[in-house]
């Protein structure tokens, strides 16, 4: 990677209109605050897409067998052996879920979604949170991530 060559390569799209939703410039931002975060030096490239509740209903339901529309779903790449490619995966981001929380939590929607980022793209960098010992370990990832970002805890509602 030479000197001022951007670490991540981040592919937007959207299910769902653009209103309301943050702009590209933050979401790389916040991928890129996620990757350093995590300690990767190699470049990436990752697709983030925007979905409504109807089509992040139909991902769950899909890839992980739960029948509702959740805020954020990661998708890993499965390179072939050999292939090495800085294509780290994908994310869908429910808009909708997003917002929601969000005004639940009571915190500014702009943070909530950065720490939806900031998680799916943990989780394609192999971060989980199924086992106690690992979540603590990625939400306090998380947190310091957030936190170079100006964002609070998250976790302290």
């Amino acid at each position: 990677m030479q000197m001022g060559e951007p670490l991540a390569t981040v592919h937007l799209s959207y299910g769902i209109p653009r209103a309301g939703v943050p702009s590209p410039v933050s979401f790389r931002r916040w991928v890129e605050a996620a990757l350093a975060g995590a300690k990767r030096r190699r470049p990436a490239e990752l697709s983030i897409r925007i979905v409504g509740t109807r089509e992040g209903r139909t991902l769950n339901r899909d890839y992980r067998g739960k029948d509702y529309a959740t805020n954020v779903l990661s998708f890993p790449a499965d390179l072939p052996p050999g292939m090495h490619l800085p294509l780290i995966g994908d994310i869908a981001i429910c808009a909708p879920v997003v917002r929601r929380e969000a005004a639940e939590q009571d915190k500014p929607a702009l943070h909530h979604w950065a720490h939806m980022t900031v998680h799916g793209v943990l989780h394609l960098l192999g971060y989980d949170h199924i086992v106690e010992a690992e979540a603590v370990r990625m939400e306090a990832l998380e947190t310091r991530i957030l936190k170079g970002l100006s964002i609070p805890d998250p976790y302290q509602l």
